[in-house]
């Protein structure tokens, strides 16, 4: 089964130059430490904040998944 690779995310949101809040207000998060805690997979993300996400991180959601 694949999983989300984690890592590619929050590269990508660095490499996009995307600071924490700016990825969680795109999500409808209040602040940045709920968002960084699904970064850093305390918290999974949910399969209806994928096309968000990836719109936010300009990908395709395939991208975020690894074999």
């Amino acid at each position: 089964m694949a999983q989300l690779d984690l890592r590619y995310i929050k590269k990508r949101r660095k490499k996009l130059e995307l600071s924490l809040q700016e990825v969680a207000q795109g999500l409808g998060f209040k602040n940045a430490s709920t968002y960084l805690k699904y970064e850093n997979g305390e918290y999974s993300f949910k399969a209806t904040m994928l096309p968000k996400l990836a719109n936010i991180l300009d990908c395709k959601i395939e991208n975020f998944f690894t074999n």
